[in-house]
């Protein structure tokens, strides 16, 4: 199991083309993808996505970023983590996945083939 560290990290917003406004000024860039379930920014090697679908109780999502999420998601299964979200293909080549650690903290981890 490999990780090549954190990569991206997901928001879940209320208010997509508000959020889309802030975040585009904070990183001086403008977004990547830009649809209606999504918008992405890449910065400083690290990419921040919004969600308008996500929970905004439950704050950002980090995702590690590994080499093959399928090994990485069952050893962290193994070593006791609570599988949140099964392998979900979210296009561009990119699978994601979540679990809950043992203090309740949601980490992603996210593979680019």
């Amino acid at each position: 199991m490999a990780t090549s560290g954190l990569g991206t990290i997901v928001i879940p917003v209320k208010d997509l083309t508000a959020a889309k406004t802030l975040y585009g000024t904070l990183l001086g860039v403008t977004p990547d993808v830009d649809q209606p379930y999504y918008v992405g920014f890449t910065a400083g090697g690290q990419h921040v996505g919004l969600d308008p679908n996500g929970d905004t109780t439950a704050g950002p999502i980090m995702y590690w970023h590994v080499d093959n999420i399928r090994t990485t998601l069952d050893a962290l299964l193994a070593a006791g983590a609570e599988q949140l979200q099964e392998i979900k293909d979210v296009g561009a080549g990119k699978k994601i996945a979540t679990v809950r650690d043992q203090d309740g903290t949601t980490v992603g981890i996210l593979e680019q083939s």
